[in-house]
């Protein structure tokens, strides 16, 4: 038996809005390209129990020209990527970002700077920011039961 779907002819619709309330109302940079704000990378962010880990794709950057800092809770990664000699070309089309980059993130939980690790491969950078022991989870260990049959409260 085949499954038959009812198409709505508002799905596209609804989709398209979402994508606007998504990306942007919410980064409203990302629809304006190269403005005032400047170019910029993407990013993941996760989380373990231990550590806040990001990784940013940063394609064409040296490891050197790459700037990491933590002020307070908020996570600063500068970049520079050089441009390149298009002197006398057309270009038909021009995605790549060329000069400074820049992005700061406020973090979930406080981390512990001093503590943080950091490696660059193939164009991505990886960062992985401890967490500070008080945001760490504790587990909490239930008693045995008595053996009398009494609760210990």
């Amino acid at each position: 038996m085949t499954n038959v779907a009812q198409w709505d002819p508002f799905t596209e619709l609804r989709n398209a809005m979402d994508r606007l309330f998504e990306e942007g109302f919410s980064r409203p940079w990302r629809l304006l390209g190269t403005s005032e704000y400047g170019p910029s990378f993407p990013v993941e962010m996760s989380s373990t129990d231990d550590a806040i880990e990001i990784k940013a794709a940063l394609p064409g950057v040296r490891p050197e020209d790459v700037d990491i800092s933590v002020t307070g809770d908020v996570l600063t990664i500068k970049a520079e990527h050089p441009a390149d000699d298009s002197e006398g070309r057309q270009f038909y089309r021009r995605e790549i970002q060329y000069g400074s980059l820049q992005r700061s993130f406020n973090l979930p939980v406080s981390v512990d700077a001093d503590k943080a690790q950091a490696r660059y491969e193939h164009g991505m950078l990886y960062l992985m920011l401890p967490k500070v022991e008080s945001v760490r989870p504790k587990p909490i260990k239930i008693a045995a039961p008595v053996q009398n049959g009494t609760s210990p409260h």
